[in-house]
């Protein structure tokens, strides 16, 4: 009887093992699908609309529900940092009006083809700033600046799109104005989390053109022994940059590097060496 009773368990132990790898399997697909993770944040949006009392044309909800409607599953509008900026998650968006249009700014992330969607609460705040080191098991995700009008018939079009050059990390977002002499320009700033330099990274994105042309992007940061900050070089219409170099550990700035815009080469470049250049 006792050996009767041996092999019963025997058996269902193995029944159990065989099983369990079948169980993480479907949870591992239920997160790498594109249809669920989309019916997630329909459903989500629903809520979010029985729950809005005042609607105008071209809120926030409709925006969302065009993005999930009209863009590839896995691509999300990115969120605020709510542990710094919302004590509620709200979307990455400035509205802006010019010439009676209104105009909706909008930070996007993509997730990687091939690879799980990524999840938003991945891409915000500190801890989400060192992901560029190795992003493969919570997915990669691809950041845009994207302008959109709300069209009179309360849709939306896309007017430009630019890439951030980052995976992780966002804070906030804002509309700044840089004047510098007779200069007044427009620029959308975008801020961003860096860990590995214990500081932060700005992605800004001047409207050189007007609004509904491409931008021109320029990178400042300001890290323990890093720092980039705006400056007017040589007196045109794009933005320049002091890069400073900084003494560790006293922290002293003992160096200023200026770098200009060069139209011909599409580079930043410096008078101090012809081999130094810097994509933006």
């Amino acid at each position: 009887m006792k050996r009767f009773y041996f092999v019963l368990g025997l058996i269902a132990l193995v029944i159990f093992s065989c099983g369990k790898p079948k169980q993480e399997g479907n949870l591992d697909e239920a997160l790498t699908s594109p249809a669920k993770e989309r019916n997630i944040r329909e459903y989500n949006l629903d809520v979010e609309k029985e729950q809005a009392r005042d609607r105008t044309p071209c809120d926030t909800i409709a925006f969302q529900q065009y993005i999930i409607s009209e863009f590839p599953a896995g691509t999300y509008l990115v969120e605020f940092d709510k542990t710094f900026t919302y004590s509620v998650p709200k979307p990455a968006v400035l509205y802006y009006e010019e010439k009676g249009s209104l105009y909706i700014f909008a930070a996007i992330a993509k997730s990687k083809e091939g690879e799980r969607p990524v999840e938003t609460k991945n891409l915000v705040g500190y801890e989400s700033s060192f992901i560029n080191l190795d992003s493969t098991k919570l997915g990669t995700a691809f950041f845009y600046l994207s302008l959109f009008k709300c069209n009179s018939d309360e849709t939306f079009r896309q007017i430009w799109e630019a890439e951030i050059p980052i995976h992780g990390g966002f804070n906030s977002m804002k509309m700044k104005t840089w004047k510098e002499r007779n200069k007044k320009i427009k620029f959308v700033e975008l801020n961003f989390e860096a860990g590995i330099i214990s500081g932060h990274r700005n992605y800004n994105y001047f409207l050189v053109d007007g609004l509904e042309r491409p931008p021109h992007l320029m990178e400042t940061y300001e890290g323990l022994v890093h720092l980039r900050q705006l400056r007017n070089v040589n007196n045109d219409r794009f933005p320049d940059y002091f890069e400073y170099l900084i003494r560790n550990p006293s922290l002293e700035i003992y160096d200023s590097i200026p770098f200009y815009w060069d139209t011909t080469k599409s580079l930043y470049l410096t008078e101090r060496n012809k081999r130094w250049y810097r994509k933006y």
